[in-house]
This record gives structure tokens, C-alpha cells and sequence, in this order.
């Protein structure tokens, strides 16, 4: 099991269930904007001579923002201005919500079908 999936309580009828699937179907319909990915922060070292990066203790340039993700199995990496920072930071918590929102209808709609092949009788040949 992943880190990030963890085992929701077994919900106790097919109604309470459903219910919840309609919530979280709701939930999705109210998200904005998203983007996957990873913010990092990259600083670096100049080929100046004497520039403040080569002393002692070095003051590298920076800080330069970069967002990293995969699409479509393809890499790709942006620059990312300090004052897109917040929009950014805005949409990458709105897709790690999407992908809460996803596990948990998917483990719903797990939960909702073994209830309900429980209770149907069995096929006969």
C-alpha cells in the first residue's frame, strides 16, 4: 500500500455510501484551477570572479523557483516568477485535493459494489 492511500472505514449501507460519492462528485465540481507538480527552489553559482557566490561562506544567487511535473509521460520544467509564486502554490494544492477527492470515490465505489454483490444472489448456469 502507498503512503499516500490509506483504508477508509467500511461505510455501513448503500445509501450512506452513494451519498458519499454524490459529496465527493460535488466537492471535485467546486475545485479551480490545478496543476500537477513540484515547486523547488534552485540556486546557483555564477562564473564571475570575485562575485558574492565565490566567498567564504559563499552567498549564491537565487532564490530561483522551478516547477517540475510530468504530463502525458513526458518531463517538463518551468521558471516560475516570484509574483506567479502564490498562483502556483494555489494550484498544486488544488490537484494534491483532486487526487484525495479521486481515492476516496474510488474506494467508495469499491466499498458500495462488494455491498452490493453481497447481497445479490448468485448467477446460475
Amino acid at each position: 500500500m502507498s503512503a499516500r492511500h490509506t483504508e477508509r472505514p467500511a461505510m455501513s449501507s448503500e445509501t450512506e455510501l452513494t451519498r458519499r460519492i454524490d459529496a465527493i462528485k460535488a466537492q471535485i465540481a467546486k475545485l479551480g484551477e490545478l496543476r500537477p507538480g513540484t515547486l523547488s527552489q534552485q540556486y546557483n553559482t555564477c562564473g564571475t570572479p570575485n562575485c558574492r557566490c565565490k566567498a567564504d561562506p559563499p552567498q549564491r544567487h537565487g532564490p530561483r523557483y522551478q516547477l517540475s511535473y510530468t504530463r502525458h509521460r513526458r518531463g517538463h520544467t518551468e521558471s516560475v516568477r516570484p509574483e506567479h509564486l502564490d498562483d502556483v502554490r494555489t494550484q498544486l494544492a488544488t490537484y494534491r485535493r483532486l487526487q484525495a477527492l479521486i481515492d476516496e470515490w474510488v474506494d467508495a465505489s469499491i466499498a458500495l459494489d462488494r455491498l452490493r454483490r453481497a447481497g445479490a444472489p448468485a448467477a446460475t448456469s
